[in-house]
């Protein structure tokens, strides 16, 4: 299997080298762009929240605020990792993935908690929504009733996927680095997204070019969200109607996209992303059925299916008496 997969990259390694060669013009255009995006929009807005939320981690907090202890029983996360609340919520794609490996890797949470917490505590900002996404909507409400969807999808996946509490759990005191690595992690961190924001920039270049002009708009605009969530959001112009374009954009928000995802996959290195991927289509889908419960006018419907969804996705807690081995 191993042997197939390095075999299909260095096809698709020539491949790519051979249109870059007959096509360098749409190449340079969509790496251009991606770069322009990565200054305007992806550094300003991430770069912060990978240093703070790397302080906030490597903290020695003592207790738990009341707020956030809460919070964090309610959705299933262990006591030492219920900071990362923080930075999933304000700090956008991928700053929460980042703080689950980091608990992960500094042996703060096991190797079940950090894959189950993957799955709903990487989501976007609101500085990407208030700050991009606010200008294809008539009103800030709409902004804020995209967050609130977005937030409750990833309530509703933390609900329907199952956590485990061990009986006996090492907590070793995180060694507090200095500001010099800490400002280093996070611009090799912030590097990395954007490598991966102007390759995917390129590729949509590629498939705007050579097909995706024949699609529906709509189409095209989910599409490039699939792809690169930065692009889909600039193409939601091109949506006339405001309902399937609330609809879509919110489905795109919490999908992610494939850069992201890949974004994902080099911030967390040693973890697995099978459950990451699973709680994004679920996020997805629970974000579909509630825009069209606010957006649709029969769709209250679509409300029905959230209890019945989350009753076949819910299973019995479990708790396991031997904690897993923890990374060195």
């Amino acid at each position: 299997m191993e042997q197939k997969w390095d075999r299909f990259q260095g096809i698709a390694a020539a491949i790519g080298l051979l249109i870059l060669i007959f096509d360098s013009s749409c190449a340079l255009e969509g790496a251009r762009l991606g770069l322009e995006r990565c200054m305007k929009t992806v550094i300003p807005s991430l770069f912060p929240f990978f240093v703070l939320s790397m302080v906030l981690i490597n903290s020695p907090w003592k207790k738990v605020p009341f707020p956030l202890g809460i919070i964090g029983k309610g959705l299933g996360i262990p006591d030492n990792a219920v900071f990362i609340l923080i930075p999933s919520l304000l700090g956008g794609y991928p700053v929460g993935a980042k703080c689950v490996a980091d608990l992960y890797h500094k042996q703060q949470i096991d190797r079940k908690n950090a894959e189950r917490l993957l799955a709903f505590s990487s989501n976007v900002g609101p500085s990407f929504l208030f700050g991009m996404v606010s200008g294809f909507f008539p009103g800030i409400s709409m902004i804020w009733l995209l967050w609130f969807i977005h937030l409750l999808s990833a309530v509703l996946t933390s609900a329907a996927i199952p956590f485990e509490k061990p009986v006996h759990q090492v907590n070793p005191l995180p060694q507090k680095p200095d500001d010099t690595s800490i400002i280093w992690s996070a611009a090799k961190s912030m590097c990395l997204v954007c490598c991966w924001v102007m390759l995917f920039c390129m590729i949509l270049g590629f498939c705007e070019t050579w097909f995706l002009w024949m699609l529906p708009e709509w189409m095209q605009t989910l599409f490039a969200g699939i792809l690169e969530l930065t692009n889909g959001c600039f193409e939601l112009s091109k949506i006339s109607d405001l309902k399937l374009r609330f609809i879509i954009c919110s489905c795109m928000l919490a999908l992610g996209g494939i850069c992201v995802l890949f974004q994902t996959a080099s911030v967390t290195k040693g973890l697995p992303l099978g459950c990451y991927i699973k709680g994004k289509l679920a996020q997805t889908m629970f974000s579909f059925l509630l825009s069209c419960t606010v957006m649709m006018e029969k769709g209250l419907y679509f409300a029905a299916w959230i209890p019945i969804l989350l009753f076949l996705f819910r299973k019995k807690k479990k708790r396991y008496s031997n904690p897993e081995i923890l990374p060195v």
